[in-house]
This record gives C-alpha cells, structure tokens and sequence, in this order.
C-alpha cells in the first residue's frame, strides 16, 4: 500500500513527484558547487541552475532572466511584493482581504496608512473594480491578487483588472501553479515547488524585465543572488515539467472527484460547502461543519487514515479561525479543506465519503446532537 494513500492535504504540501526525486538524487553529485564560481564544479553547478530556470520560465511564459529561486513561497512573496515597493515612493499595498499570511505580513511589516484590505463576496471572489478602485488611492505602491484561494479554492479574476498606470500587479500563485492556467497580467509572481510535487524549501520569484523592482532586503540586488538550492532547484522544475504535461487529464478526474466529495458533505446535517462551486481549483473543496472542532474532525479522519487539514490554512501548526472564512461571512469552525493528490483514486474518494458521514455522526452523538 502507498504511504500516501488517504493523504489528502496537497494544498500544504503534495508528496514528492518522481520526476523530482530522480532529478534530485543525480543533481545532488553535480550541484554542490557555488553556481557563481568560475571552476569546474561552479561551472557545473551553474548549467544546472541555468535549466532549472529555463524551464520554469518556460512553464510560466516568461524569459530565464526574469526567474529566480528563494528559499520558500513566503520569502518569494516577501521579496516578490515588498521589492515592487522598495522601488517606488508611495508606499501603500492593496490587497485582498483573503490574501496567504505571506501576503499580509508583508504589508503589516511594511505599515503605511495607505493599505487597503478590499473584501471578498461569499465565494471569497474579490470585485475587480473595487480592487482597480482602490489603487487609485493616493500613496498606493503595489496591488497583490492572488491567482486562486489557498483555502477555498475559488479563481481570482487578476486579468480583469484596470489599475491605474504606474501601479504594479503582485500574484500569489502558490495554490495555482500545475492546477489551471495562470493569470497573465502580473509585475511579479510567487510560486512554492512543494505545492506541486517539488521539494520543500523552493521558491520561485518571477520578475518581469519591464517592471520596477528592487531587494527590499540587505544583499545583492537581481534575482540571481537569492541563495538556491541547485539541485532543488532542478527538482523543482522537472517536478514542474512533469505536472504541467499531465496538468489537463489531471483536473478533469480531480473535479469529478472534488463533485462527489462536495455531494457528500452537502447531504450532512448543518454543514456549510464554501467557496465557488465551478470557478475554482479542481483538487480542493473547503467545509463546515456546525457544533464540531475542526480538531475533533481532523483527529477523527486521521484516526480512519485520512489527512486533512482545518483551522487558518495558511498558519502554520494553527487552529485559528479562517481569516479567509470571516472574510467571506461563512462559518469558521468546524472548517475542513481537503485536497486531492495527483493519484489519489476513485476508492479512496468513496472511502473517504463515508468515514466523513460516520464521523461527523459519531461525534456529534457523542455531544448529544
């Protein structure tokens, strides 16, 4: 049996792809030299860093030189968002109010009188033109928009935004990146390779030539002094290749599988399915479950040998209601986010189904309900 059978928390971190393990162990006796070195293993290092990026340019349609590797998601939002600021004089970051925790502690880093947190409908959807609205705001430095939600899964309309000349567009595409298609219409963009099968410890920070960026931090400036992992970073990108060319047959079985699932909480008792029901990332559905923990849930599940994942998705080791559920009005308790592997079978889903009817029965008996 596979270690990761009923391991359905992807949207944390997916299990590692072949295609990146391989690539990771050969890498490893070539890439240890510092790619910045002109002897043979520096040379050799820097070849590999510069397929790594090659191909992540490739996947994300831009040119090599504007990819660099950070040492995760957040340090790639951080660097990604702060450093469009750092380049101009105003200051001000709008965003939307069910942004990553990346995103939001880079602006409380930042504080400026001219944030703006614009809200979401009961889908979690922001309104474009409330969002264009806001950017016209005296002081306003940078937009950030993520692609998709992290924890509900709904699709952000990033092309559909006018921002004022001048204002630049940060994307969080941590959640969408080997999922759907990617928005087009971005200054800089963020990824995490652990969100699609690469190893941990691997951010990407896309930079388009055309737009205005500094280091917001102390260091060389440019995306080629981050500090990368070589052989990570090649990992990152075949693991990247390797999902992006299975990306469509993928989706089309995860969506079906992500219907039977929402059907099956739908049909509890006082238990609330969140989120866009179409427009959405085709491997995670989000719900709630009224007068249960979230705990209780994922303790009950993981005991039945299902991982899933419940409280602030974007929190480390948290059980903190959802600042993405308050904002979209929905209950923040009793939440439970689960999302699909790229192999995870039609079984595993219908065992799934039932062990959630029995559990959420179970425990609510156990209170007297």
């Amino acid at each position: 049996m596979s270690t990761t059978r009923g391991y359905l928390d992807t949207a944390s971190a997916e299990p590692l792809h072949p295609a990146a393990r391989d690539t990771l162990l050969a890498a490893l006796d070539r890439g240890w030299g510092d790619p910045r070195r002109l002897h043979r293993a520096g040379r050799d290092a820097r070849a590999l860093l510069d397929n790594a990026r090659a191909v992540v340019a490739e996947a994300l349609g831009v040119h090599p030189d504007e990819i660099g590797f950070t040492a995760s998601g957040t340090d790639a939002v951080h660097r990604g968002l702060l450093g469009l600021v750092a380049a101009r004089s105003a200051d001000g970051i709008v965003h939307s109010a069910v942004e990553h925790s990346a995103v939001l502690h880079a602006a409380a880093w930042h504080d400026s009188p001219a944030h703006v947190a614009v809200p979401v409908d009961a889908d979690a959807r922001v309104d474009a033109d409330a969002m264009a609205a806001a950017a016209r705001r005296p002081g306003v430095a940078a937009v950030a928009l993520q692609a998709a939600n992290q924890e509900v899964g709904t699709l952000q309309p990033v092309d559909e935004l006018d921002l004022p000349d001048g204002v630049p567009l940060f994307v969080d595409a941590a959640a969408a990146v080997g999922r759907v298609a990617l928005p087009q219409r971005w200054s800089a963009l963020s990824a995490s390779a652990h969100k699609w099968g690469g190893p941990s410890g691997v951010g990407v920070l896309a930079v388009r030539r055309s737009a205005r960026w500094t280091t917001p931090f102390p260091g060389d400036d440019g995306l080629e002094q981050l500090g990368e992992s070589v052989p990570a970073a090649l990992a990152a990108a075949a693991a990247l290749q390797a999902v992006l060319a299975e990306r469509d047959a993928t989706a089309v079985r995860q969506r079906q599988q992500v219907d039977r699932i929402r059907a099956a909480a739908s049909a509890l008792p006082d238990t609330e399915v969140v989120g866009d029901p179409v427009d959405r990332l085709p491997h995670l559905v989000t719900f709630s479950c009224l007068y249960i923990s979230g705990d209780e849930l994922v303790s009950a599940l993981d005991r039945r040998g299902f991982a899933v994942a419940s409280g602030s998705a974007c929190t480390s080791s948290s059980l903190e209601p959802s600042h993405v559920l308050a904002a979209m009005g929905a209950l923040t308790h009793g939440n439970v986010r689960v999302s699909l592997r790229r192999d995870t079978t039609d079984e595993e889903v219908a065992e799934f189904c039932t062990a959630l009817t029995e559990v959420v029965a179970e425990i609510r008996a156990g209170v007297g309900l």
